[in-house]
């Protein structure tokens, strides 16, 4: 649900840019000085649906964290990522009010957005390590596609980067009168371009390696879905280009990179193994009283209560 919501608050919020509702609540975190709730208008509508999200966001993510704090046993990596999920929530609300107060500084909506995509991180490997046991797991192939695995993420880490600049520099400002970047869109356009297809370039590679290597199908076959991913953003990226940037398609493009940068990291997460966490239950028949932990395979293992 965390990661459902991560996403539908990335949407949202380029949502409210496109349809020019930046300003459409002028105060936060209530709409304006004199009401919390916005006047039935569609630029205060979107803008405030997309706090909205944030509210949901924010009682979800109350909930991971206090189910990682009573977890037993209490697991350090899943904590983490739960206090972490938190703080970055914490931290687009802050910046969500810090890009109302400047009126749309491109730069505060850039960072609003690099910070969303950090939560979607977090939120996307919380949601894979839930369930299984911890640690690293055992690789499923050969460093040399693992180590371009990091690689790729980098470099679809600048390709979000360069076009969330483009998109900076585009007519999509998010209200009326709001600045743009001082580049021209068409170079900015030209960079994130070549830097897509240096990444998709990098996955083609990376399925020829793994595919030599004779991984499991299951790699494979995520490695696969992450060039459909990258190929069908690529396609939505040009033609909303050479069609001046229609907002809809903006909104498509800006999905599209949540599901570009998910398929990535869950690619890079299936390139080790991982056991799943042991089911245990408890038996009442247990000799003197107390409760055997018996896991899934028959094994003793040890007493845990999952949350």
């Amino acid at each position: 649900m965390a990661l459902v919501l991560v996403v539908a608050n990335i949407v949202t919020g380029g949502a409210v840019r496109l349809t020019d509702s930046g300003l459409g609540c002028p105060d936060w975190p209530t709409c304006s000085r004199r009401s919390l709730t916005p006047p039935l208008s569609l630029h205060q509508v979107v803008e405030f649906g997309n706090r909205m999200v944030v509210v949901a966001l924010t009682v979800v993510v109350a909930a991971v964290i206090a189910a990682a704090l009573l977890r037993a046993p209490r697991r350090r990596d899943l904590t983490g990522l739960a206090l972490g999920l938190g703080g970055g929530v914490v931290g687009e609300a802050v910046l969500g009010g810090i890009v109302v107060y400047t009126k749309l500084n491109p730069y505060a909506v850039m960072t609003h957005f690099a910070l969303g995509i950090a939560v979607l991180t977090v939120a996307t490997v919380l949601a894979l390590r839930a369930g299984r046991a911890a640690g690293a797991g055992r690789p499923r192939v050969p460093s040399a596609p693992r180590r371009l695995a990091g690689v790729i993420l980098g470099v679809l880490a600048l390709a979000v980067a360069a076009g969330t600049a483009t998109t900076g520099a585009g007519p999509h400002a998010g209200g009326k009168g709001a600045v743009r970047l001082p580049v021209p869109l068409v170079d900015m356009a030209r960079t994130h371009s070549a830097i897509a297809l240096v990444a998709g370039a990098l996955v083609v590679v990376e399925l020829l390696i793994v595919w030599d290597a004779q991984a499991p199908p299951t790699v494979q076959n995520r490695g696969q879905l992450l060039l459909v991913t990258l190929a069908g953003q690529g396609v939505i990226g040009y033609v909303q280009y050479f069609s001046h940037l229609p907002a809809l398609l903006v909104g498509f493009h800006l999905a599209g990179a949540c599901a570009v940068w998910s398929a990535a990291l869950w690619f890079l997460d299936g390139l080790r193994s991982h056991e799943p966490e042991t089911a245990e239950l408890a038996d009442p028949l247990a000799p003197g009283g107390e409760p055997s932990m018996t896991s899934a395979s028959g094994r003793d293992a040890p007493r845990t209560v999952a949350l």
